[in-house]
Formats: C-alpha cells, sequence, structure tokens
C-alpha cells in the first residue's frame, strides 16, 4: 500500500476545520470575508438553522474520521472502507458539480458573491476532495 498519509491528512485537516466552523456559526459566529450561504436576487436563498448546522458539522466531522481511518491511523481499514471512500468522494464532486441552480460549477445564478466565492474556492475544494477520497478508497482496497 503507498503512504497516503498526506492525502489522508490534509483531508481530514480541511474537514475538521470546516466542521468546527459550522460549529462557530451555529452559535452566531459571523464570517464577514466570505458568503456561505447561496444568494438569491432578493437576498439569501435559505437561513441554515441551529440543528441543520450542526448536523452538517457531525457529518464533516465524520468524513474527516473516515480519512483517518482510511489511513490506519483512527482504525485499521477493512473490506468497507473503500466503499465508504468511494460515497464520500460521490458526495463531494456531487457537491461540486451542483444543484445546476445555486451551487456548483454549472450554477445559474452567479452574479452574486456566493456565486462567485463557490466558483473558485467552495467547488474546487470539493472536487479536490473528491479526488483524495478516491484514491483513499482506490488504495485502500
Amino acid at each position: 500500500m503507498e503512504n497516503l498519509d498526506p492525502i489522508g491528512y490534509f483531508s481530514a485537516s480541511v474537514l475538521f476545520f470546516l466542521s468546527a466552523l459550522h460549529i462557530y456559526w451555529a452559535f452566531g459566529g459571523k464570517t464577514p470575508f466570505f458568503s456561505v450561504v447561496p444568494e438569491l436576487e432578493s437576498g439569501p436563498a435559505f437561513r441554515p438553522g441551529f440543528f441543520i448546522t450542526i448536523l452538517v458539522a457531525i457529518v464533516l466531522f465524520g468524513f474527516g474520521a473516515m480519512a483517518l481511518w482510511s489511513i490506519g491511523s483512527l482504525f485499521s481499514p477493512n473490506r468497507i472502507t473503500p466503499w465508504l471512500d468511494f460515497g464520500i468522494a460521490f458526495v463531494f464532486f456531487a457537491r461540486a458539480l451542483g444543484d445546476f441552480r445555486l451551487v456548483g460549477f454549472f450554477k445559474r445564478m452567479k452574479n452574486s458573491r456566493f456565486a462567485g466565492q463557490d466558483t473558485w474556492i467552495y467547488s474546487p475544494l470539493c472536487v479536490i476532495l473528491g479526488f483524495a477520497y478516491s484514491i483513499l478508497g482506490y488504495c485502500t482496497n
């Protein structure tokens, strides 16, 4: 097996950071330099509540833990590990493609602050994480 530690630690670090950021937002924290909710012409497309934001934080934390599991830092990889990695890769690739309306590379709403940051930061990060989990899944198989 190749040394997948850098890929696993990178993925876990990014996702643990994003998980912590979601917890910060759930408790009312603000990020003035980034627009983190898709926008319509009339304002935010939705207002995420406390529980959904915490749920996203838990999922991101779980995805980060999965990266550590895949490289053997948390638990020893087993037969299900690659399947979970490929599932997570699919989630990130799907997010990068988007809903063809507000998020992803193929969104129609392209003239908002969020849309610009989604095109240049959020969606490319999802592609990177999608490839990272694809590599983890393939190499731990």
